[in-house]
């Protein structure tokens, strides 16, 4: 793999660039990720920096705001969002919203000519996915999707060890990412605002780290769900959803994603000389990877970082430098229309076949990979 072009300066001692050299942020949307993951993100990323919030309350998003170092006047309700058109120092806002909300906010910021992160899935509806990609390569400027996961350094060494044949021929995938969700009025489980179940929301961080550890997209999808129907907080979306994928030349994956099985997130690939397990697999710190083979288990150990740092350090650069982003708009729509197979496939029962893409990583922009963090010690 060609060697990344940007700085892979370890984000687990911070050494930001003076401010005026940084790309500044604006948040839009104050939730428990915003609070407890993005902001201690910016106030020790290297090359960004949070330069406003964006919320529905304007006394919250003052509160916030000065939590963060900034003032009252950098803390804007959502009817005010255009007001950031004459902020030169936003120069790129990052949205974690509602999926339903994703595509009006990303084509407000690109009409006032601002970059953007956005939250996965890209939006609720493949069309809606589709339309932001457009609106923003129609106003010249980058859309991000925020996969964090193919940032990290441990799911980097499970692509490289699969790439640089260190598994064998790979064979068979399979991950899991399962999650109680305890009541019935969060967005996440009105169709409206989600677009789906589990499967939009944990299950696309399985359809995602299998599409990117391969760098291959599937031929066929496969799959089934559950919606029980004496649950209220199942009224609107299925409960469990499991899929299959097949990818060229035999290599089988398969996927669980469930709001009704206690938290866990796992992913295996299993080649014919070796295998490697990650898990947990998906959450915010703590990743841990094990690769198999001949020499028996090796634990991959890296230096602490911030997911999250990581993510928004690399859309910073990008904006800088005049690169497309890792996971461009592309990425997130391409999701979408893998998602819509799996949800045409268990409203027939019926495996779908899929357009046969041929070659690798065909909607990331691979000339410009995520800076690489070396295994420690």
């Amino acid at each position: 793999m060609p060697n990344p072009p940007l700085s892979s300066a370890p984000p687990s001692v911070p050494n930001p660039e003076p401010q005026r050299e940084r790309v500044g942020y604006a948040v839009v949307g104050l939730g428990e990720l915003t609070s407890e993951a993005l902001i201690p993100a910016l106030r020790t990323s290297q090359h960004a920096y949070l330069a406003a919030v964006v919320t529905s309350d304007i006394d919250k998003g003052r509160a916030v705001a000065g939590a963060a170092g900034l003032t009252d006047a950098d803390a804007y309700v959502y009817d005010d969002f255009e007001q950031l058109s004459t902020r030169s120092d936003v120069q790129a806002v990052y949205i974690v919203l509602p999926n339903n909300l994703h595509r009006d906010f990303v084509e407000r910021a690109a009409r006032m000519g601002k970059h953007v992160l956005c939250e996965k899935p890209l939006a609720s509806k493949t069309q809606d996915a589709e339309a932001m990609v457009a609106a923003c390569k129609a106003a010249g400027v980058r859309l991000m999707a925020a996969y964090r996961i193919q940032y990290t350094p441990e799911h980097w060494a499970a692509k490289r060890a699969i790439a640089e044949g260190k598994l064998g021929a790979v064979k068979l995938l399979s991950s899991a990412h399962t999650q109680v969700e305890p009541t019935a009025d969060t967005w996440r489980l009105k169709l409206k605002h989600s677009g789906g179940g589990p499967l939009m929301d944990v299950g696309i961080y399985c359809l995602n780290t299998l599409r990117f550890l391969t760098g291959r997209e599937p031929e066929w999808v496969f799959a089934a769900q559950h919606q029980p129907t004496d649950d209220p907080r199942f009224t609107e979306v299925e409960e469990s959803l499991s899929f299959m994928l097949g990818f060229p030349g035999g290599v089988i994956a398969s996927a669980l994603c469930s709001y009704g099985a206690d938290k866990t997130t796992s992913l295996r690939v299993l080649g014919d000389g070796g295998a490697a397990l990650l898990d947990p697999a998906f959450v915010y710190s703590g990743l841990k990877l094990t690769l198999s083979g001949e020499g028996g288990d090796t634990l991959v150990r890296f230096p602490n970082y911030d997911q999250f740092q990581l993510e928004v350090d690399h859309f910073a650069q990008c904006i800088r430098l005049g690169h497309e982003p890792y996971t461009p708009g592309e990425e997130g729509v391409q999701d979408h229309r893998l998602m819509d197979a799996i949800y045409e496939s268990v409203r027939s029962g019926l495996r779908v076949v899929l357009p046969k893409l041929s070659g690798t990583d065909l909607f990331r922009t691979v000339s410009n990979q995520p800076a690489q963090i070396q295994p420690g010690r």
